[in-house]
């Protein structure tokens, strides 16, 4: 295959045609670009790449950074999607960095990868580059090359890439398709619901090529002011207008008890991180397990874009992902859920617990595992709550990145999930402004998140401030800053913005039996046995409250730390402490 500036008739083969008989240039495969100034090496990845995805994709091989520039910029020009940019350690830093800089500004959904040689990892400057490079942004991980014909390892690598771009890659047919007008905020609801949930999906503009194309192919008409959702993953459901518990039953994921079953050994009250991980240990060990979850899997960190520092995941893993595979997992190991509904009602009983589910009536459970979580705090301004999912969102919806495209956006907050929201978006709007009341970003936030921030040519961290007001007809438009210092306020025109200013854990709801702090954190272990409400001789374990059998782990918990590792921990050892708790009461 030679290796040349792209000429039109090449990036032009393959395609599809429009009713007028002209190419379709959106029909074109998508392209797998690789860089190395080695035409030997260059032939081998090549190759490889043709043998596993040529039928699907169209695989080009460049010698020169002037040359894959070249592609990028025609691919662009011409409509044309790119999967996958993988690009020579080899090269020099610049040509390297200007690639793939290139890459990320022009294609934002491809996955862009460093080329290294087997051995490398013995080399503290190629870990080097690649850290910085993935710091900055510039790529997703590194790519082993191929040492041999029908290297599986660089196949599978490479099919994992190709498999995140497939994901975010909005011409694809999803295996959920939503039809609406571009302003509509229950359009954009039900888009987050599905996000959040782990299920793939694509918003289609009403009165769009692609909007038509659906409605063609499903013979249904424009739903105007309302929503149209399409499921041809799952039969060809339609839905209109539909709540979210029937996008949810839908799709295949529960909101009632199905099978009559209502006495439980263990009621987890929360689906996120921490909740998951107590449903995987109850439901693998034996117990026979509830979840309930009022909104969607995953919790707060079910939206972060990207967690970077989950252990065993090294190029990072979304929120929404990890969540999912926890349910299935719990899932597969016999523990059942409810979504899109809440425990009202928690009382202690002979043996255990009773609990008021929503639309469901009560269950019973001998021990209960409080997973809540924690919700944003509200910014308070009535003129943005009034546009609540009409260009203002409470954490990081990244649902809603690819359709501020070129856009201007803010993110108000400084921790992990706010920097990862920032980053996030990032790749898809022109500028993205980062609001925060303190003097910097060290008190808050990771500084691999920090130095990511400062590289990023389009991010600007506006400290010392705060949102005052704003509005828009319809939609947002604007916001009102205030420098809390000088008092100075000023106007900025933004498209999107995303408040992560703090949490509640909003127990109010539980008993007052459960001892609480001063913020509404529920106490456990230590904490819970200095309170009076602690009645028993015994000292109540790590993560049980006040009330015995009644535990909490998470983010909801008084005292833990907000990471997403050590929820996952406390999910998974307080089963162990369940265990305890069930053999004292069976004694």
């Amino acid at each position: 295959m030679m290796c040349c500036p792209v000429p039109v008739p090449d990036l032009l083969s393959s395609m599809g045609g429009e009713p007028d008989g002209r190419p379709s240039l959106r029909a074109a495969r998508p392209l797998l670009l690789v860089v190395d100034a080695d035409p030997e090496r260059l032939d081998r990845l090549e190759n490889e790449l043709e043998r596993s995805f040529g039928v699907d994709f169209r695989v080009r091989g460049e010698l020169t950074a002037a040359d894959a520039l070249r592609c990028l910029q025609l691919a662009r020009d011409l409509g044309q999607r790119v999967a996958v940019v993988l690009v020579d350690r080899a090269l020099a830093a610049d040509e390297r960095s200007e690639i793939l800089g290139r890459a990320r500004v022009l294609h934002p959904d491809a996955r862009r990868a460093l080329l290294i040689e087997w051995g490398a990892w013995a080399d503290r400057d190629t870990a080097a580059a690649i850290l910085s490079a993935m710091s900055v942004g510039d790529i997703n991980y590194y790519v082993l090359k191929p040492w041999t014909a029908r290297d599986e390892l660089f196949h599978r690598t490479v099919a994992e890439f190709v498999q995140e771009w497939s994901r975010n890659e909005t011409a694809n047919l999803r295996e959920v398709v939503v039809v609406a007008d571009e302003r509509s905020s229950r359009a954009h609801a039900i888009s987050s619901l599905l996000a959040r949930n782990g299920i793939p999906s694509a918003f289609r503009r009403s009165g769009s090529p692609e909007a038509n194309a659906v409605l063609h192919e499903i013979h249904e008409p424009d739903p105007g002011a309302g929503v149209l959702v399409w499921m041809p993953a799952v039969g060809g459901t339609i839905l209109h207008d539909p709540s979210d518990a029937e996008v949810a039953e839908a799709w295949g994921v529960h909101t009632t008890l199905t099978d009559g079953l209502r006495s439980f050994d263990v009621l987890v009250i929360g689906a996120g991180p921490a909740g998951l991980a107590a449903a995987v240990y109850a439901s693998s060990e034996g117990l026979q397990t509830l979840v309930v979850e009022r909104e969607a899997i995953g919790g707060q960190a079910g939206t972060s874009s990207l967690i970077r520092n989950y252990l065993g995941f090294s190029r990072g893993i979304t929120g929404a992902d990890l969540a999912q595979r926890g349910y299935q997992q719990a899932w597969v190991f016999g523990a059942h859920f409810v979504l899109m509904r809440q425990v009202n009602r928690l009382e202690q009983k002979a043996g255990g617990f009773r609990a008021e589910i929503s639309d469901i009536g009560e269950v019973t459970a001998r021990a209960v595992v409080l997973a809540t979580g924690v919700a944003y705090r509200r910014l308070g301004v009535p003129a943005l709550e009034a546009l609540t999912s009409s260009g203002v969102y409470y954490g990081a919806s990244v649902s809603e990145a690819h359709g501020l495209t070129d856009r201007d956006a803010c993110v108000v907050g400084g921790g992990n999930s706010a920097g990862q929201a920032v980053l996030h978006l990032g790749r898809y709007c022109r500028r993205v402004t980062l609001v925060i009341r303190g003097k910097d970003l060290t008190a808050s936030m990771s500084q691999y998140l920090i130095d990511a921030i400062d590289a990023a040519a389009n991010v600007v961290v506006r400290t010392s401030s705060e949102i005052v007001g704003g509005g828009g007809d319809g939609r947002l438009q604007s916001i009102v800053l205030r420098d809390r210092q000088t008092g100075r306020e000023e106007s900025l025109a933004v498209d999107g913005l995303f408040v992560m200013i703090g949490a509640e854990p909003g127990t109010g709801w539980l008993p007052g039996e459960v001892g609480r702090d001063d913020h509404g954190f529920v106490l456990a272990g230590s904490d819970a046995a200095r309170d009076p409400r602690w009645d028993r001789s015994r000292p109540p374990q790590p993560y049980e409250s006040t009330v015995p059998g009644l535990f909490a782990v998470g983010d909801v918990r008084c005292g833990s730390v907000k990471r997403v590792a050590s929820a996952v921990g406390e999910g998974s050892v307080v089963v162990s402490q369940i265990h305890e708790h069930l053999k004292i009461t069976n004694a």
